[in-house]
């Protein structure tokens, strides 16, 4: 990861993965409040986690790898939305 004088490389890279990784978290919180038992408590959370690892052949530690991947996944995404737009830029010029 390059850093530009001013430091706007690093704070590019910080602010597109963290948003990224934000909207995955979110998207997966989500995810299992809605999926199962309604709610945030033990019953809502295993049911939802369950309901998750269904749509991967699964039970509800196959959902808990489903919903701990989406954070990661997203945060992935928006490093490479950061780079192609920094490609594009360079590019460009």
């Amino acid at each position: 990861m390059g850093n530009d004088k001013d430091g706007s490389s690093v704070v590019g890279v910080m602010a597109s993965t963290g948003t990224g990784a934000v909207a995955g978290a979110g998207g997966a919180v989500t995810a299992v409040a809605v999926g199962g038992v309604s709610g945030l408590g033990a019953t809502g959370i295993t049911s939802g986690l369950a309901a998750v690892g269904t749509v991967v052949g699964g039970g509800m530690a196959a959902g808990l790898a489903v919903v701990a991947a989406a954070p990661i996944a997203a945060a992935g995404a928006g490093y490479g939305v950061y780079k192609l737009v920094k490609w594009l830029r360079r590019k460009r010029n």
